[in-house]
């Protein structure tokens, strides 16, 4: 069964999700953008060991410790899509440019595709391609558990910016409507900041994608 706990970390409060399979205790962290010290105080609370740090795109409050992260709990990193690569080579200008301690640029030991497919013990996450927020931005669907992590591509009410380089506005609208909607109504979606909410209720409400 698919347990999980949601840790907003940095001044953005990046909402870094540490996730684990309860049959088997494997674990991942998804986006681990900063404040390592609370995360892993969390991880070590919950008694889980992780295997893998998961990004789904690389903007420096979701990726901005994923290499110190990795690094300390000796697993790999795990995406994004290859697009974003300039975006993980500019972390340490990012870093200053948004005023964050130091980030270090990185290679993800594992590139991730649309339609790849991820494991966490006995649970299995398909990999959607939904770019427009950034080029290579990914996100992570378990159907079981009916719940998927969006990183910044939706938001309860919103969706994500479009005006950093390389933001394309149609094209994140797409990848909501052809990308996430068929995920199913019920579908509750984890975003990268603010509250939990469901694929239904934002085709209904959300101003930006409401009746799509």
């Amino acid at each position: 069964m698919l347990n999980y706990r949601i840790i907003p970390v940095t001044p953005f409060e990046q909402n870094c999700c540490l996730l684990w399979d309860d049959t088997t205790g494997h674990a991942v962290l998804t986006d681990p953008g900063g404040d390592l010290e609370r995360v892993f105080a969390i991880v070590a609370r919950e008694g889980v060991e992780l295997q893998a740090v998961w990004l789904t795109h690389a903007h420096i409050d979701h990726a901005g410790a994923a290499a110190p992260a990795a690094r300390r709990a000796g697993v790999p990193i795990i995406g994004p899509h290859p697009d974003d690569k300039f975006w993980i080579d500019m972390l340490p200008q990012q870093a200053q440019m948004f005023g964050f301690s130091q980030a270090e640029s990185f290679t993800p030991d594992r590139w991730l595709h649309d339609g790849d497919t991820l494991t966490l013990g006995s649970l299995r996450f398909d990999v959607r391609h939904c770019p427009g927020h950034t080029p290579g931005h990914v996100v992570f669907h378990q159907p079981q558990a009916q719940r998927c992590w969006v990183g910044d591509v939706l938001f309860a009410g919103s969706i994500g910016r479009t005006d950093f380089p390389r933001g394309n506005q149609k094209q994140l609208i797409e990848s909501i409507v052809q990308r996430l909607w068929p995920m199913g109504d019920d579908t509750v979606f984890i975003p990268g900041h603010g509250p939990e909410s469901t694929f239904g209720e934002e085709r209904r409400r959300n101003p930006y994608v409401g009746g799509t």
